[in-house]
């Protein structure tokens, strides 16, 4: 599976080494922000077209705290997108939104918490069923 992923400059670290976790994992990663030093805004965006144009079938974007780039992705029609802190969000995300996107707080959520995160979102799947509604009222939206 291709995920995408990307951050502010802030939090390239964390990052860093989150990548380096998914990689060993099995995950194919494509960093939308290897080598930049962006703000959340340019990075949120950055990830969010590549899911828009189809570059990978989920991703991530880091910031400090996870609300910025949370309201940067929200604002691109046809992205689901939710700021997670635990596993169970991560995993319900998943499950009954059809979430592409997850943001995390480098500032809020250890790494070990992300990498656990990071494997509940990634290795979730859509239920569909009833909530497809919920889904298809939030793809109207944007």
């Amino acid at each position: 599976m291709k995920i995408l992923i990307g951050s502010d400059f802030k939090s390239s670290d964390y990052k860093n080494q989150l990548k380096e976790y998914l990689v060993k994992q099995g995950f194919e990663i494509v960093d939308k922000t290897e080598g930049q030093e962006l703000d959340f805004f340019q990075a949120s965006k950055l990830v969010t077209e590549g899911m828009i144009n189809e570059e990978g079938q989920k991703a991530i974007v880091i910031d400090e705290y996870g609300t910025g780039s949370f309201n940067v992705c929200t604002k691109h029609k046809g992205i689901v997108c939710a700021q997670v802190a635990d596993e169970h969000s991560a995993k319900m995300t998943r499950d009954h939104n059809n979430t592409s996107i997850i943001t995390l707080g480098s500032k809020i959520t250890n790494l070990e918490m992300a990498k656990k995160i990071s494997d509940k979102f990634l290795l979730s799947e859509y239920s569909g069923g009833r909530h497809q509604v919920r889904v298809d009222m939030l793809n109207k939206m944007a």
